[in-house]
């Protein structure tokens, strides 16, 4: 055998990831992507425009290819055929990627710019391994996982999950550093400490939290009011209306798009105020954080209420229709749980109990025995 020939043999294998959009998708995405690299997998990314050269992190690393994608769902019929010709070609540029690299295998994390590679890997005949991160399956992933290999899931009923394809039960990967929040102990709540509340509304209807929040806290005794400390993320265009709401409030107020310590944050928050977004109600439960969830009601098939029945049913969390969430309600539950320090912690266990650190592992060993062990 030449040199050359046995080169090639012996390097490691490709695996080429896909993903774009939202955190939900990327966050995942990264987390695998540094569990693959620590153990000597070579890693690429297909994004679109909006991911190439874009990501800090992992997938800032790593060789990034950006194709065409296109979103079809809830836009106009002109869009929609615009979208169709972007996901066309980027079916095609995508096919050139994996048809030159010849990866092992092709993950996808969902979100549209991912289909067209993974797309492409189904043409290609390329193993093609899907990730699903909430528990009723996406449109998308409903026809691309029909062809699937392998199809990892973040919760354990996933409705719509086709019969006769290979699924396992990993969880949603996320970074090292939130899962090593699960290890620092529920903070304490004594009356010297401030009772810290984390608001997250996410890339969508975020809106209603900045809404009733303030509301509710405005609601409590000053004495109360004084004791409380919340970080609020919403929107960028939202951040001084939602300031503006807390005047008059005698709590700790910071407001921010975006918060880049979530890690400490966790570390320190006696409760979450939250959608239901796969990626929160996971985080949540892996770091054991006691939270109110107010699944968004315009979530594709309800997905939201599924993914936060897992905390509800556990008792590691409260979960509220949007129409029931009000200033009233919230102040009424923070004012109980405030005064409540041994169901908060009781709170905090049940959601470890549900949470899963390991899933960046768990997806790992899965692709090495399901995909890189095969002949």
């Amino acid at each position: 055998m030449s040199a050359t020939k046995k080169g090639k043999k012996n390097r490691k294998p490709l695996i080429i990831l896909t993903a774009g959009g939202t955190g939900g998708h990327v966050y995942p995405a990264e987390a695998l992507a540094d569990e693959l690299l620590r153990r000597g997998c070579r890693v690429e990314l297909i994004t679109d425009s909006r991911g190439k050269n874009n990501y800090k992190g992992r997938l800032g690393e790593i060789p990034n290819h950006a194709v065409w994608a296109g979103a079809l769902v809830g836009k106009s019929k002109l869009f929609k055929i615009k979208s169709l010709i972007k996901t066309a070609v980027g079916v095609l540029q995508a096919g050139r990627i994996i048809f030159k690299k010849k990866p092992a295998c092709v993950i996808g994390f969902g979100g549209y710019a991912s289909f067209p590679s993974c797309m492409a890997a189904i043409l290609l005949g390329t193993d093609l391994v899907i990730h699903e991160q909430n528990s009723v399956m996406s449109r998308t992933n409903r026809f691309l996982s029909k062809y699937a290999a392998l199809i990892a899931q973040s919760f354990k009923k996933v409705k719509y999950t086709p019969a006769g394809i290979k699924t396992i039960l990993t969880g949603m990967p996320i970074r090292k550093a939130i899962a090593d929040v699960r290890d620092v102990p529920y903070p304490p709540l004594a009356k010297e400490d401030k009772f810290q509340i984390m608001v997250l509304g996410g890339s969508q209807g975020a809106k209603i939290f900045g809404d009733v929040v303030p509301e509710a806290l405005k609601k409590l005794s000053p004495a109360r009011q004084k004791k409380i400390r919340i970080f609020q993320q919403c929107r960028e265009t939202d951040v001084e209306s939602v300031k503006n709401a807390y005047q008059d409030c005698g709590a700790e107020v910071t407001i921010s798009h975006f918060f880049n310590n979530m890690p400490e944050l966790y570390s320190g928050t006696h409760l979450i105020i939250s959608r239901a977004g796969a990626s929160s109600v996971s985080e949540i439960a892996a770091v054991g954080i006691p939270s109110i969830l107010v699944p968004l009601p315009i979530a594709a098939d309800d997905h939201q209420t599924v993914n936060a029945k897992e905390i509800g049913d556990a008792k590691a969390g409260i979960v509220l229709k949007q129409k029931d969430f009000t200033a009233a309600k919230l102040e009424e539950i923070i004012k109980d749980l405030m005064s409540s320090p041994k169901k908060l912690n009781q709170m905090s266990e049940n959601a470890k109990s549900i949470g899963i650190i390991d899933a960046a592992a768990r997806f790992a060993d899965a692709v090495e025995k399901e995909i890189l062990s095969r002949p």
